[in-house]
């Protein structure tokens, strides 16, 4: 009897999603986080650990627009649910504030302090506390998207399945558009793997915070990406979730980065000119040209 599709072990889905060891060496990796947020936060204007709910963990950090009226990119980061803060991807905005946008990248609270339903009602509340405050950092709130890499795809996923609406009393078109990074969108082969002392998932929270099962109709645009280096479980659950999100009468496109690991799909937002950050501008001229 198999775990999880054709996976019979636990040693089987860690091959897969052990992503800190499908690269021969995580150090060059972490350098270049903490490297080059380091070199956004002392070379950008910005306001840092900005708060946005009631926990110490729910701040957020933006990174303005030199002009009025920007595109606004909240960008949510990855690591797993359990590692990792908005510090370690300051460099998210390096690109992109070049391109005109306002960024923020956010923090949450960690497993097992927390779980994965409580960080996705985190990062809707940040969702929330950017529109309401984003017009003071020269960001649109009528040009609101989200990104987010890995854990912080999965959070980006939950959040295009959101009723603003009938939640915060928001406009039901909030977002104008997603753009999950190498997420991850089927949380079922977690539950058997290395990492579930940390993450705890049971029946329930495997179903309410994997977004490939919730997908419907009117969903908002979405551009998915993943590296072409990386695992095949993610390479395929990006692939299905982009073809259901289609499937369901959503617009939706995929890009796959030729090349590039699970660390490297995010590198490009450091260069205004990178791949990423030319395929970003292009979805969101896509989205508000209909």
């Amino acid at each position: 009897m198999n775990l999880y599709r054709n996976f019979a072990t636990q040693d089987e889905i860690d091959k897969e999603y052990n992503l800190e060891a499908a690269v021969p060496d995580m150090g060059p990796y972490v350098e270049f986080f903490l490297g080059e947020s380091e070199r956004a936060r002392s070379s950008l204007p910005c306001t840092l650990d900005v708060p946005f709910g009631p926990t110490l963990d729910e701040t957020m950090d933006i990174f303005p627009a030199n002009e009025p009226g920007a595109p606004v990119l909240l960008f949510i980061h990855g690591g797993y649910w359990r590692i990792l803060s908005s510090k370690e991807f300051s460099f998210v905005a390096l690109g992109l504030v070049e391109r005109g946008f306002t960024v923020v990248v956010s923090n949450y609270s960690l497993c097992p302090k927390v779980t994965i339903p409580e960080i996705t009602r985190q990062s809707r509340a940040a969702v929330a506390a950017v529109y309401s405050v984003i017009e003071q950092y020269n960001g649109d709130p009528g040009r609101l998207y989200v990104s987010g890499h890995s854990a912080g795809g999965q959070q980006v996923a939950m959040l295009a399945q959101t009723d603003w609406a009938a939640t915060y009393g928001l406009p039901s078109s909030l977002l104008k558009g997603v753009f999950p990074i190498s997420g991850l969108f089927d949380l079922r082969p977690l539950r058997y793997s290395w990492l579930q002392p940390m993450l705890q998932l049971d029946t329930e929270s495997v179903r309410s915070q994997s977004p490939q099962f919730h997908i419907a109709s009117g969903g908002e645009p979405m551009l998915v990406t993943v590296g072409g280096n990386e695992p095949s479980e993610l390479v395929r659950q990006s692939k299905e979730f982009c073809n259901a999100w289609q499937g369901a009468g959503n617009t939706a496109r995929y890009w796959e980065q030729p090349g590039k690991n699970h660390f490297e799909a995010i590198q490009g937002f450091t260069e205004a000119n990178s791949p990423i950050c030319t395929e970003l501008q292009k979805f969101v001229q896509e989205c508000e040209s209909t």
